[in-house]
């Protein structure tokens, strides 16, 4: 490989790097996974990954905390989907509170 070809491989590599810091990736947002000013009432069931959302930690967060038994009360959607209402969400962070 001659040395002008090195030049080349490592200017193609440079232009690669600085094309992906000028388009950074994407990151899900709370507002758009939930809607802006939403308001919630207690019957509302959320899915599992707007519950995760809300409450601010990942899936497999969300997954522990159900898993342990001190979760929030699970409504069963289908055999593979879950939910939980708002309603006992709120009560489960109640529940959490210091004092």
């Amino acid at each position: 490989m001659s040395f002008r070809e090195i030049g080349l491989s490592r200017s193609q590599r440079a232009r690669r790097s600085n094309l992906k810091q000028l388009q950074p990736k994407q990151h899900k947002q709370r507002s758009a996974l939930l809607g802006e000013e939403q308001l919630f009432l207690d019957d509302q069931v959320l899915s599992f990954r707007q519950w995760c959302v809300l409450n601010g930690f990942s899936e497999r967060t969300g997954r522990r905390v159900l898993a342990s038994g001190n979760g929030p009360v699970v409504i069963q959607l289908s055999e593979k989907r879950i939910g939980i209402t708002v309603g006992s969400n709120r009560v489960w962070q109640a529940s959490r509170s210091r004092t």
